[in-house]
């Protein structure tokens, strides 16, 4: 007997009602859209996940590690005297832009540790020493307000792009920072350094190319204080081809900083390119007749087969490494780390 028109719409009604109730419940667990999510047009996205320090060496460090690693596994890879290892693994150094000196100073710590009885041994006690001599104390972050930034480096090192990449790396932990165009002296400095600060959005400080650095950066301390600036960073010329006029300047700037923010500069860092090697030490000697440097940021790494120089400017300079450049993304300018450098300079592409 077929079912009766009133069964069949009491059925419809009750899966009707189901559906209602089913839709009601799925609503109000879901969250009401915060003002912000709002304003963007729909839910806001997760943060995205920083590469791990580790990844980013790995892959900056990737031309060193090949080259170094070929030389280290052939000093390695026969059955030869703890000296003959030594001396080719002396060689691998030099070849990876260590440095003489440097390169002496580790392997005489190596023979100091005794117990060399394998390669193994002497890789790991090799990796200990590198990981103590780049090892460096935590950035001293100012309570000041404004923190001062002087960034130093020659024409062609990659300031004014070193620059930007730290304003965007202030900025994005809520920061907000102000850019000074001390170099009034190259031509179209100011304007790179107008492209960076609306690439990144912060305000920038400048007068007309060749006009007196201290009195720009008089003019960028003043804006600061008066718009609560949380970081100032300030560049500078580098042209050393007139190095006495140039040395003169920097220590100015110094003045007229100190005398503005008692205790500022907060930090110096001189710029190096680490494709020219051993020849950036001789710019940094100079540099420090008139700055006083606390800290170096090595650019291009991972464009060259010799990031051993990383070493030599530890060693020989005794100033720390602080950011080093890694690629050419505007997060590419990484905070150094010793333990991820030296696993990125050794461990194989396997592990």
């Amino acid at each position: 007997m077929p079912p009766s028109p009133e069964l069949l719409l009491g059925a419809a009604l009750a899966v009707l009602i189901v559906s209602l109730a089913i839709a009601l419940f799925t609503t109000r667990r879901q969250p009401a859209p915060t003002a912000v999510e709002r304003r963007a047009g729909g839910p806001a996205q997760p943060p995205p996940v920083p590469a791990s320090p580790w990844a980013a060496f790995r892959a900056g460090l990737s031309k060193t590690r090949h080259a170094l690693g070929a030389r280290v596994r052939d000093a390695f890879g026969r059955d030869r005297t703890l000296d003959s290892w030594l001396t080719d693994l002396e060689e691998a150094l030099i070849l990876a832009d260590v440095g003489m000196a440097t390169t002496q100073r580790l392997m005489a710590a190596l023979r100091r540790r005794g117990g060399l009885d394998s390669p193994d041994a002497v890789l790991s006690d090799l990796k200990e020493e590198i990981r103590k001599l780049v090892a460096a104390e935590p950035e001293d972050e100012a309570p000041a307000r404004p923190r001062v930034l002087v960034i130093a480096g020659v024409n062609g090192v990659g300031k004014t792009t070193t620059i930007g990449k730290l304003a965007h790396r202030f900025s994005s932990e809520g920061k907000k920072v102000l850019l000074v165009a001390g170099d009034t002296f190259r031509a179209a400095a100011i304007e790179q350094l107008e492209v960076w600060a609306k690439r990144v959005g912060c305000d920038i400080v400048k007068h007309q190319s060749g006009a007196d650095p201290a009195a720009v950066v008089f003019d960028g301390l003043k804006a600061a204080q008066s718009r609560a600036v949380d970081v100032v960073i300030v560049d500078t010329a580098g042209r050393l081809h007139v190095k006495v006029n140039l040395m003169e300047e920097l220590k100015k700037l110094v003045r007229v900083i100190a005398r503005e923010l008692p205790g500022a500069p907060h930090e110096s860092y001189l710029v190096l390119d680490a494709s020219t090697g051993q020849n950036a030490l001789s710019q940094a000697r100079l540099f420090r007749e008139a700055l006083p440097l606390t800290g170096v940021i090595l650019t291009k790494l991972d464009g060259t087969a010799k990031g051993g120089f990383a070493l030599a400017v530890r060693s020989e300079l005794d100033l720390p490494l602080r950011y080093v450049g890694l690629g050419e993304g505007l997060d590419d300018l990484r905070p150094f780390d010793a333990d991820a450098f030296v696993a990125a300079l050794f461990e194989s592409d396997a592990q």
